[in-house]
């Protein structure tokens, strides 16, 4: 699953920001555009919205999973939401969980 989890991530980095990049090539970082773009119509506020809600429920899964398996830096994932997508933070996340869980399986089995 790491590999999937790897293979996603760089996926979920690179395909957004195709889109992205030559948006801030053309325009800049222009706040009011990017927003006036995304709810441009029903379709885009559809997915607009979809991302939305996806984003609060991932963070409410990194932070509650995340507390659960003891991981730190769990403000990672939100950065990475924030800044690239659910795309790449929740792969990215669910990767670092994995490896979480095997070290506490490691651990334990030594004991």
């Amino acid at each position: 699953m790491k590999i999937i989890y790897i293979i996603l991530c760089i996926v979920g980095f690179v395909l957004p920001y195709s889109q992205f990049v030559p948006f801030l090539l053309e325009n800049g970082l222009d706040l009011n555009l990017f927003f006036q773009e995304l709810f441009i119509n029903k379709i885009s506020s559809f997915f607009a919205m979809d991302l939305i809600v996806s984003s609060l429920v991932l963070w409410t899964f990194v932070f509650w999973e995340g507390s659960r398996l003891k991981m730190g830096y769990l403000w990672v994932y939100i950065v990475g939401n924030l800044t690239i997508g659910v795309s790449f933070a929740l792969p990215l996340f669910l990767l670092m969980r994995e490896k979480q869980i095997e070290k506490q399986l490691d651990r334990s089995a030594s004991l």
